[in-house]
């Protein structure tokens, strides 16, 4: 009698790894593109790095932002576990909503370095609109009626708000939460969505593969070790380029 293999990556795996590439693309769309690149106008550094030195960290920013690609649908899919094995869902979602106001700020130092910016929203705003979705969805009790209301209602709201990932974002926590019992329709609509509607998705067919290997166990995490280090990461990444490197450059 064969005795099955024990899957390796318990959920606090999972989110180390979705930390760590979401790290790395963030690293990429702050440190590079709005400070060393300059994409937006408002580095004090602008203008330093041109000709073969500029396209080198275009270069680098490529590969790191591919990297990140990876971080967001395991994000999506341990958001579903949550509602699913969590014992009060209006308290996650609470959790969510806070900690996307918090964010904001910060989300938009780092990626505009500006204070306020209107047209782009931090991506727990879009994990809480898709989590909002899941409970619809879990309170329908078979009327049918709400399914549509669960996925366009806070899609559109994603939308309106131009919300990290918007309503493709909230599509994919959906379709994790429908098909969350056939693994392989579940990669193949998630992925298929991601890829369609934005090409640049394509490195997170490894979030699947990972997602493939989940044990089913929570394993050890601290509840609240992702949603400082989200704010946080972001503003010492916009501390970093905006004091630091004008000092170590000028």
């Amino acid at each position: 009698m064969k005795i099955p293999l024990k899957k390796p990556f318990s959920g606090s795996t999972l989110k180390w790894i979705a930390i760590l590439t979401m790290l790395i693309d963030h690293i990429g769309a702050c440190i590079l593109e709005v400070f060393v690149l300059d994409y937006y106008g408002r580095s004090p550094i602008g203008g330093y790095f041109s000709g073969e030195s500029r396209y080198f960290w275009q270069e680098v920013d490529m590969i790191l932002r591919l990297t990140g690609r990876i971080a967001f649908p395991i994000f999506c899919f341990l958001l579903v576990e949550g509602a699913l094995h969590t014992r009060n869902i209006r308290r996650y979602a609470g959790r969510l909503a806070v900690f996307a106001l918090l964010s904001e700020i910060p989300f938009d130092l780092a990626f505009h370095n500006k204070l306020f910016v209107p047209e782009g929203q931090n991506v727990f705003l879009t994990l809480f609109l898709g989590l909002c979705a899941v409970w619809i969805l879990q309170s329908s009790k078979g009327e049918i009626w709400r399914t549509p209301v669960a996925i366009l209602l806070p899609a559109l709201a994603a939308e309106y708000l131009h919300t990290d990932y918007g309503a493709l974002g909230v599509l994919v926590i959906v379709l994790m939460y429908i098909l969350r019992n056939v693994p392989w329709l579940r990669f193949l609509a998630c992925y298929g969505a991601l890829v369609f509607l934005s090409p640049v998705e394509w490195p997170c067919i490894l979030s699947f593969v990972l997602i493939a290997l989940y044990s089913g166990e929570r394993g050890r995490q601290s509840r609240y070790f992702f949603y400082g280090f989200y704010p946080g990461h972001l503003l010492l990444l916009w501390t970093v380029g905006r004091f630091v490197l004008p000092g170590l450059l000028h």
